[in-house]
């Protein structure tokens, strides 16, 4: 059974051990919530050498980061455990409604709200060795990635609605930029006239494979044979949110207005439409450099604690006004628990 140290419960469960998750749990330990983060160990990021556009922590490898983020949140009591999360069910308890969480392999944990922050799966095209090469010298964000691949030989991959977008993007990088329709059409009118403008070359064609020598990308092959020499290949995925396991409390990912994928929508606090569920990160906001998934954990967190507080005060005023009630009698015993926690 993972439980906190107050028994059979904690204030809040994170799903996600990532920079949204880990920042929402820090800053509500720090709040003096009890805490417990589900840590499944897959980081989108992991392929990556290290995460750019930091600030003061630009380059850190992303494991260095997490296992930082890690530690900081056990320096304040929260608890993080590895293990994915199987079901998640609403439950009635003696101090209002919360979530039993089930893990893979079977341990439960039960928290008044829950903050999910579990990130999305990137949909590749099937090509031979693009997956092989993703986060390497096959890259999605150029604000990730393009100063690390700046003035090398870029291609990039039709694969959406904002393809000719990412190739424009890219060209601030490098003035070596290849657009490859790939199974979409040619690029026309404005956006063909765009592209020429900026010294972007078409290429028509489907991608068959990637060129690779020395364990670096040459090239790219299309259907008919052409070999296309490039050291750095664009190609934006389809992002879908994982978070299958909340569809048991009415939570469904819905697609994203952008096209780019599916999210969990949420308003800007990270609020969804079941009420006591948060989501924080690329599972609601699929564009998310790490900063910006921190920062909306962050903001998740704080909008939680408030949540809880004004609860907190509920009970207290319906025990304050009628002290023999149950509700005066649980507050009591969570007042003792609490001055025994902090030695008082």
């Amino acid at each position: 059974m993972v439980t906190d140290r107050l028994g059979d419960g904690c204030d809040v469960v994170v799903v996600g051990g990532g920079a949204a998750g880990l920042s929402g749990a820090l800053l509500l330990a720090r709040a003096r919530r009890s805490v417990v983060v589900i840590n499944a160990g897959a980081p989108r990021n992991a392929p990556a050498t290290g995460v750019h556009g930091l600030l003061a922590l630009d380059g850190t490898p992303p494991t260095e980061l997490l296992e930082r983020g890690r530690a900081e949140v056990r320096g304040y009591g929260g608890r993080v455990v590895t293990g994915e999360v199987a079901g998640v069910a609403r439950e009635d308890g003696t101090d209002g409604t919360g979530f039993a969480v089930t893990l893979a392999d079977g341990r439960t944990v039960r928290a008044r709200r829950l903050l999910v922050a579990t990130g999305l799966v990137d949909e590749l095209p099937e090509i031979p060795g693009l997956r092989d090469r993703w986060g390497r010298d096959v890259l999605h964000c150029p604000y990730c990635h393009g100063w690390e691949v700046r003035d090398r030989a870029i291609g990039v991959l039709a694969t959406g609605p904002l393809a000719v977008h990412g190739a424009l993007l890219f060209r601030q990088w490098s003035a070596d930029v290849t657009f490859f329709t790939h199974t979409m059409p040619p690029p026309t009118g404005e956006q063909a006239e765009q592209l020429a403008a900026r010294g972007i070359g078409v290429m028509d064609g489907e991608v068959a494979a990637l060129e690779i020598i020395e364990d670096r990308l040459a090239g790219v092959r299309l259907t008919d044979g052409t070999v296309v020499t490039r050291e750095a290949l664009a190609v934006p995925p389809r992002m879908v949110a994982r978070a299958g396991f909340l569809a048991a409390l009415g939570l469904a990912p819905a697609e994203h207005p952008s096209g780019l994928g599916e999210h969990i929508p949420a308003d800007a606090t990270g609020r969804t439409e079941v009420p006591e569920v948060w989501v924080a990160g690329n599972v609601t906001d699929l564009a998310a450099q790490v900063g910006t998934a921190a920062a909306a954990g962050a903001t998740a967190a704080a909008q939680i604690n408030a949540d809880l507080v004004a609860e907190d005060t509920r009970q207290a005023v319906a025990a304050y006004r009628d002290p023999l009630s149950a509700e005066s009698e649980a507050r009591v015993g969570e007042l003792v628990i609490g001055n025994r926690r902090h030695g008082l």
